[in-house]
């Protein structure tokens, strides 16, 4: 049964993301889409990275342990037609080798309608491997890691959130 749900929940993540996919066209111009570069930095210290496009934000807040700097990337994206805004957060490389201590996505000007969380992303053969549900937390505007339960393994985390444009 636990197969099945998942199996699930991942065939509606896909479906999901493939019909936003579907509403940014390829040519999408630059001011709908945006991919920047950023270091995750150890130390223990708490940072916040945030890119934008228009009215909507999103911003990632993080404290890592070990290693040295490693460069991430954010995308952010937002449909023709201004109903739904993307954000992905993730280590090209695939697993990071970092050990996060706490971390904090944050949707401004949206209604979190499907997020998720992954300790190993895509990479050099290998599949994204999610976070246990139960290792983090949606919310309204925010997607948290949960205390006592998160394994400190984070390689990528998506968002997508509803904008106001929905409700006029």
């Amino acid at each position: 049964m636990a197969i099945q749900n998942h199996f699930c929940s991942v065939h509606f993540a896909f479906l999901l993301i493939m019909s936003i996919a579907a509403l940014v066209p390829v040519h999408a111009s630059a001011d709908r889409t945006k991919t920047v570069e950023f270091n995750v930095k150890p130390g223990g210290v708490v940072h916040t990275f945030s890119e934008g496009i228009g009215e909507y934000e999103c911003s990632f807040t993080y404290a890592s342990q070990g290693g040295t700097n490693e460069q991430w990337l954010m995308s952010v994206g937002l449909s023709d037609d201004d109903r739904l805004f993307s954000c992905s957060v993730w280590r090209p490389q695939g697993k990071s080798y970092l050990f996060f201590t706490q971390f904090k996505a944050e949707m401004k000007g949206t209604k979190i309608e499907y997020a998720n969380a992954y300790s190993q992303t895509a990479a050099a053969g290998q599949s994204d491997v999610p976070l246990k549900p139960e290792e983090f937390t949606v919310g309204d505007s925010t997607v948290t890691h949960t205390d006592g339960k998160f394994s400190a393994q984070l390689s990528k985390l998506t968002a997508i959130g509803r904008t106001r444009h929905d409700e006029l």
